[in-house]
């Protein structure tokens, strides 16, 4: 869960809709990591507004490293909105993952 500086919601959903309007550029980011889904959601609780995001890859280490070496322009844009938006993060722990579209034994 990542606490956002004050005041950085305009900045928020400019990236959102950036995102969304790079989509394919996103995705190759996705693949060059490993990563299989990336979501991220708004959270707001008494004045405060929150970012949660949820990613699954089979090896986190992998995708958080192949971030730092990456040549696509969509990471350094990524990059430079968590400098200007993010106050602090806290990594959160998985309890429950299903997948509906995994075989089932």
């Amino acid at each position: 869960m990542i606490l956002l500086k004050s005041g950085s919601l305009p900045r928020v959903r400019e990236w959102a809709e950036t995102l969304n309007l790079r989509h394919d550029e996103a995705l190759a980011t996705l693949d060059d990591e490993g990563v299989e889904i990336e979501s991220w959601f708004l959270f707001s609780r008494n004045d405060e507004d929150f970012l949660i995001c949820y990613m699954r890859s089979e090896d986190i280490v992998r995708a958080q490293e192949a971030v730092t070496r990456s040549l696509h322009e969509i990471d350094a844009y990524h990059q430079q909105f968590q400098q200007d938006t993010w106050a602090k993060g806290q990594l959160t722990e998985l309890l429950v993952d299903l997948d509906a579209t995994l075989p089932r034994s």
